[in-house]
C-alpha cells in the first residue's frame, strides 16, 4: 500500500530492480522492501522484461523500474542525505561513491547507477546562512573547494 503523496520515482538502465533495492537497502540500515514486481511487456510495446520495486529509505518511499538502458539521470534532479554530523556524511559519501560511483564537487556525488546525491551535513547551513558575513564567506568559498562537505575546514 503506498503511504506517501508523492513518490520519487527512478528508471535505472538494468532490468534487476531487486538488485537496485539491495543496493540502497544496504546503505540505508532503516530501509526496507516494500514491492517487488516482474514483467513482460507485450510484443507490440516491444518485449522483453522489467522490474519495479518500492523500497523505504530514511521514512521515504523510492519507486525504482528497472527497465534497461533507455533514460539516463543527470544533474538536474539530486536525492539530499541531511547529515547529523561528519561521522553520518563520511558513512554516506564512502557508501554512495564506492563500487563504480563517483564524487562530484560541493557535496555532490553520484552513485554507482548513476543517480546524483548530496551529502550534507544540517550544520552546513547554519554556516552559509550565518548572520556573521565572515563565516558565511569563508564557508562558500571552502564549500567550492571540496569535494565531500568537510565541515571542520568551513568553520
Amino acid at each position: 500500500m503506498i503511504t506517501q503523496k508523492i513518490t520519487p520515482s527512478i528508471w535505472v538502465e538494468t532490468t534487476d530492480a531487486k538488485a537496485v533495492a539491495d543496493y540502497y537497502l544496504s546503505i540505508f540500515k532503516d530501509g526496507k522492501l516494500k514491492e517487488h514486481h516482474k514483467y513482460t511487456n507485450p510484443q507490440e510495446a516491444g518485449g522483453g522484461n522489467f522490474e519495479t520495486a518500492i523500497i523505504e529509505i530514511a521514512g521515504m518511499e523510492l519507486s525504482i523500474l528497472a527497465a534497461g538502458p533507455f533514460q539516463k539521470f543527470n544533474e538536474s534532479v539530486s536525492l539530499v542525505i541531511n547529515t547529523k554530523d561528519q561521522t553520518e556524511t563520511d558513512y554516506y559519501w564512502s557508501a554512495l561513491t564506492s563500487n563504480g560511483g563517483q564524487e562530484s564537487s560541493c557535496g555532490w556525488c553520484k552513485d554507482k547507477y548513476g543517480l546524483s546525491w548530496q551529502v550534507v551535513p544540517v550544520e552546513y547551513f547554519s554556516l552559509i546562512n550565518n548572520t556573521d558575513p565572515k563565516i558565511r564567506e569563508k564557508a562558500m568559498k571552502n564549500t567550492l573547494q571540496q569535494k565531500k562537505i568537510i565541515l571542520s575546514e568551513l568553520k
